[in-house]
């Protein structure tokens, strides 16, 4: 008898939930009805599209559609709807407003890694870490990191000095990558992992795998589904998310009793796990306080590991296709070495500072003229929390919203010729931004812009600028062409390959 009431009991539950859920279906099918969008099917949408997909068919699936349909479009995928937009008047809908100020649900694959830090978090949490964490992009703050840019961009040289010898063409892709992993590194924790001269290292072997796994989940429904945690790759992660987070926790409680011995203030000299003292990201997180208390150790590592992920694979893109730009336009290249030669000097082996970076104006240009064509993150996606309106049309609450970064940078509406390579765009007497600046946004734009950015321009300026000083950058002629993927980030499918030439021999 009590049997049987549970059961209508949970019967009845079932129904009412399926009714709601039956209620909200109807409702958002109404409410997008008119949106263009390629053919669904019942249950799984248009995800067969984008079902095994490597990488470049992936990016090639998307733009196919991106072009062939009208913005704002719909996509199902699966039960999930998806509205995809490329017109700068709805970007800035979406990114300058605060209905719009959640990620949308394919970060939460980042998570196990990088927890709810700047990137991940939302709400007030995300508020407070943004207020708290901007000051530490401050000038005079990343005055402190070009020395590391300096220093690691030298062991970078001295390793392409062997291709140089022999004049090979080389992939430099890898190199750059882990160039970007040691100053990621040493600005955010203040220690060195030698990853230029440890390739195969445990910790940058797990930062592949975890950053790997991580893009992978996001677009690949098998790896979206509980299926996940039966298959190699989530025992892959998890192995190296014990190494990474071992790692940042050891990094910080050295630091932090550090500066209890020392009252606040980094010593000299070499300490412990390859300790340098001088300001990293991680000494500011630990002076930081939010509503007067200081942020615990796992707050620190969030923010930490958040800062190691965004700013290694994101850099290393950029900086690979602007000197892959540079070998296949002699002329920008020119420009740029003559630039470096009027502001930097004759002696490649001059240290730059702060204000030499800033004062590389055309190199800046042509950075910003290579992100413009290839964006390091592609397509940025939010999701909206409550239903609201986006041109002119009603959007149901939980939609995911892609704003197509790489897709506006090559429409012909937005930049005349999309596809020539001018830096010169973005002078003051051609800005891009005085139409609409919303049409360029590879920083992202509004209140979840990029707070990185400016260590970030400083990074790519000075690398390009030591390459350009040493070397000159050949494109080889039998170089394969590579092609364009997103695993998040934009990636040259099989590589960027080069021929450097010695400066002056």
């Amino acid at each position: 008898m009590l049997t049987g009431a549970i059961l209508i009991i949970l019967c009845g539950f079932c129904g009412v939930l399926l009714y709601r859920y039956v209620q909200q279906w109807t409702r958002t099918l109404a409410l997008v009805k008119d949106l263009d969008g390629p053919k669904a099917y019942p249950l799984i949408g248009s995800a067969l599209a984008f079902v095994n997909k490597s990488p470049v068919e992936f990016l090639q699936t998307f733009n196919t559609f991106a072009s062939r349909f009208r913005s704002p479009t719909k996509f199902w995928l699966g039960p999930w709807l998806a509205i995809y937009v490329g017109e700068p008047e709805l970007v800035e809908e979406v990114l300058a407003s605060a209905q719009w100020n959640v990620k949308s649900d394919e970060y939460r694959y980042l998570q196990p890694w990088l927890g709810q830090g700047l990137l991940t978090s939302s709400g007030e949490k995300w508020h407070q870490r943004r207020k708290a964490l901007t000051p530490t992009f401050h000038f005079k703050i990343l005055e402190h990191f070009v020395e590391v840019f300096e220093r690691r961009t030298s062991s970078l040289i001295e390793k392409l000095h062997a291709h140089a010898a022999t004049g090979e063409s080389f992939d430099i892709f890898p190199y750059v990558l882990l160039y970007a992993l040691d100053v990621i590194c040493e600005t955010a924790m203040g220690t060195s992992i030698d990853a230029l001269e440890q390739s195969d290292s445990e910790y940058v072997r797990a930062v592949r795998t975890a950053a790997g796994v991580a893009m992978t989940r996001m677009f690949d429904l098998l790896m979206k589904s509980p299926f996940f945690y039966l298959t190699p790759s989530y025992f892959r992660q998890r192995k190296a998310l014990k190494v990474l987070h071992a790692y940042t926790d050891r990094i910080i409680a050295t630091r932090r009793t550090e500066l209890q011995r020392t009252h606040g203030r980094p010593s000299d000299g070499d300490g412990d796990v390859g300790m340098k003292k001088r300001l990293a990201f991680l000494d500011l997180l630990l002076g930081l306080t939010i509503d007067g208390r200081p942020l615990s150790d796992s707050d620190i590592r969030e923010e930490v590991d958040t800062f190691m992920f965004e700013g290694h694979d994101t850099t290393t893109s950029a900086i690979s296709f602007a000197l892959w730009r540079l070998a296949k336009h002699p002329e920008v290249q020119l420009k740029v070495w003559h630039e470096c030669q009027e502001v930097l000097g004759n002696d490649p082996n001059r240290p730059v500072t702060l204000g030499d970076l800033q004062r590389l104006h055309y190199l800046e240009l042509v950075i910003k003229e290579t992100l413009r064509l290839y964006p390091s993150v592609p397509i940025i996606a939010r999701k909206s929390t409550a239903e609201v309106t986006l041109g002119g049309k009603t959007i149901p609450a939980g939609t995911t919203v892609i704003v197509g970064v790489y897709q506006m940078g090559r429409d012909e509406r937005h930049f005349p010729e999309p596809l020539e390579f001018r830096p010169e765009r973005f002078t003051t007497e051609t800005s891009v931004d005085r139409a609409n600046p919303y049409r360029y946004v590879p920083f992202s734009a509004g209140p979840r812009n990029c707070i990185g950015q400016k260590f970030a321009m400083n990074e790519m300026k000075s690398v390009m600028a030591a390459m350009v000083r040493h070397f000159e950058l050949v494109l080889p002629a039998d170089a394969p062409e590579f092609a364009l993927g997103t695993e998040l980030i934009l990636k040259p499918y099989p590589g960027v390959f080069l021929q450097l030439k010695r400066r002056g021999s």
